[in-house]
């Protein structure tokens, strides 16, 4: 089977410069997950592999999952590609017009659900931990996170949460105030797609992968 590694470069997913990420931290590295997704095929052998590990998981009762939800847009393939495999519900959480979180749609939880969050990418887990409090207050119990590509830095968001990612990338990210290639003057472009803007971008395919 192709690791996601090889699936991400084939794709053209795996880019270098100075990238702004969602959450609004600079990094010189960005994983356009959209890139790999836009292929069925790709995002089914990408996803099997966590697939199995949380098919394992359930069947060792170690978690239970009702259902996976992803945090729009990145996360809305990614979980219902993980469902489909899983044979489980699978929606997403979208922005209200003032921009927050929020179960929309006639989507529905009920109370004691346990829910899987995924996403793409997680770097600092702030759109999962916004889809986290919006499914909380509705009565659901979060019990794991899962991501093709996994960026966090030790602790953090969720840290607790058992993560099922495809592949480790290490995460070098700043605040703007602390970012190297700021003092370079070295352009910053936003691929996300939180308030999204688009420039034309190299795309260099190497990365360090651990």
């Amino acid at each position: 089977m192709i690791d996601a590694v090889t699936l991400l470069k084939r794709s053209g997913a795996m880019l270098e410069g100075h990238f702004i990420l969602s959450s609004g931290r600079h990094s010189n590295r960005y994983v356009q997950c959209a890139k790999l997704l836009q292929h069925p095929d790709k995002a089914a052998l990408a996803l099997a592999p966590i697939t199995e590990r949380i098919r394992e998981a359930i069947q060792a009762r170690v978690i239970a999952v009702d259902a996976i939800v992803g945090p729009a847009l990145g996360g809305v393939i990614v979980a219902y590609e993980l469902g489909r495999q899983l044979g489980l519900p699978a929606f997403f959480t979208e922005r209200d017009d003032s921009g927050i979180m929020t179960l929309r749609r006639g989507f529905e939880v009920e109370e004691g659900m346990g829910i899987l969050i995924a996403e793409d990418v997680i770097t600092t887990a702030k759109s999962s931990l916004e889809t986290a409090k919006a499914l909380e207050k509705l009565g659901a119990r979060i019990i794991a996170l899962a991501c093709i590509v996994d960026r966090r830095a030790e602790g953090g968001a969720l840290a607790a949460l058992p993560l099922y990612a495809a592949v480790k990338i290490e995460a070098t990210n700043w605040d703007e105030k602390d970012c190297p290639l700021c003092r370079q003057g070295v352009p910053a472009v936003k691929p996300g797609s939180r308030k999204m803007s688009l420039y034309a971008i190299s795309e260099n395919q190497s990365a360090t992968v651990s």
